[in-house]
């Protein structure tokens, strides 16, 4: 019997939980617009407010603070595109290391966009940010400060606190990307500095089409869909119901799941399996958080590599889900140095709930079956 296939591919979206799954099929079952008063009504509502007290407790927020969009793009496109009209941002800040949506809505305010450095970490370069804000200060600017937390691509952790501590006590606005934080770090947005932050249902076992953005009390004006004043007047349009129930269900079951699972442990079972296979074996990023490795082996192409692990049935990424189904070069990469040709050779393993240690196995045989073949080859060339 064929071996089920093995998806190592988390960042860009995780297997539907069952919780999740539960809460959507009964959610389904319902007839009726939540914004309506009668009992139809009032029964969808009520299950959007439990999830709204689901999501807040994951996230460390007041219920009052989480705005449930149609997905993170959406949120993060509100906190910026929005946030730079509601603050009178004179300009908007972000990494060289941050996710398309964040970078493309930052040009979408039409305003001067500074993109920060990365370390050869991965991390930002905390010292450029810091002096954009003593120029900004200098020249009288407001800016809107968008940053991630955690990175798709390699996993890096950024250091949040010392963020935080730079950019919280100034008159500038802080939006965090915590899409690849929530479920895995603590947020704790109530007690935090942000303004604002965006995450997503679909990276802790809900279905795609369901994000949130959190918001603080002074960031309740920010707004991109007006509409029939939906969400206390904070995104317009009808809310999915059935998807915001499934997001509300995997909130408070994914981190019991995510531990059960001991998925830093699996991930450093492949990461010394990679070593025993390929000693030449180059990891991204310095502080990574535990589902996620960034790794090249020189010589070894990516596409080539994908291509012959999807053949064997395992499902891996190069980078961002994002794209168009497009593998090209990292941007991230690049922001932190890695030369070209070795950045060609990264792969993104991501591990998730759902991950189990012959899963991690199965990706090391089939990886050191490509080396096996790529040896071969150089031999008979030689």
């Amino acid at each position: 019997m064929a071996r089920q296939a093995v998806y190592l591919d988390h960042n860009a979206a995780a297997p539907l939980l069952p919780e999740a799954r539960a809460a959507l099929l009964a959610a389904l079952e319902l007839t009726g617009n939540a914004s309506s008063v009668h009992s139809h009504g009032r029964a969808l509502r009520d299950l959007i407010e439990t999830a709204r007290g689901k999501v807040a407790i994951l996230a460390g927020a007041d219920s009052k603070q989480v705005v449930f969009t149609g997905s993170a793009t959406e949120a993060i496109t509100q906190a910026i595109v929005g946030g730079a009209k509601t603050f009178a941002a004179d300009a908007v800040v972000v990494s060289g290391g941050e996710h398309a949506a964040v970078t493309k809505a930052a040009e979408a305010t039409g305003l001067p966009v500074t993109a920060i450095g990365l370390l050869p970490d991965g991390s930002v370069h905390l010292d450029q940010l810091s002096a954009r804000l003593v120029e900004a200060d200098e020249k009288g600017e407001t800016l809107l400060v968008a940053l991630h937390w955690v990175n798709n691509e390699t996993g890096v952790v950024q250091p949040i606190g010392r963020i935080n501590a730079i950019v919280g006590p100034t008159r500038h606005t802080l939006f965090i990307d915590a899409v690849q934080a929530l479920g895995k770090l603590p947020l704790e947005f109530a007690a935090s500095a942000p303004d604002m932050m965006a995450v997503s249902g679909h990276k802790i076992g809900a279905p795609a089409g369901v994000g949130a953005l959190l918001v603080k009390g002074h960031a309740d004006t920010v707004l991109l869909i007006p509409g029939g004043g939906q969400e206390q007047g904070r995104r317009g349009g009808s809310p999915a119901a059935a998807l915001i129930a499934a997001f509300g269900a995997a909130a408070a079951a994914y981190p019991q799941h995510y531990e059960a699972a001991g998925v830093p442990a699996l991930l450093e079972r492949l990461e010394v399996g990679l070593r025993s296979i390929a000693a030449a074996t180059v990891f991204f990023g310095a502080d990574r958080i535990g589902n996620t490795t960034n790794f090249a082996v020189p010589g070894v192409q990516n596409t080539t590599a994908m291509m012959a692990l999807d053949l064997a049935g395992l499902s891996v990424s190069s980078g961002s889900a994002c794209s168009s189904g497009k593998v090209g070069p990292s941007h991230v990469l690049a922001a932190m140095g890695v030369a070209p040709e070795l950045a060609q050779c990264a792969l993104r393993v991501s591990l998730g709930w759902s991950t189990t240690a012959e899963d991690v196995d199965a990706f090391l045989a089939g990886y050191q079956s490509i080396l096996s073949r790529q040896r071969g080859r150089e031999g008979e060339a030689a």
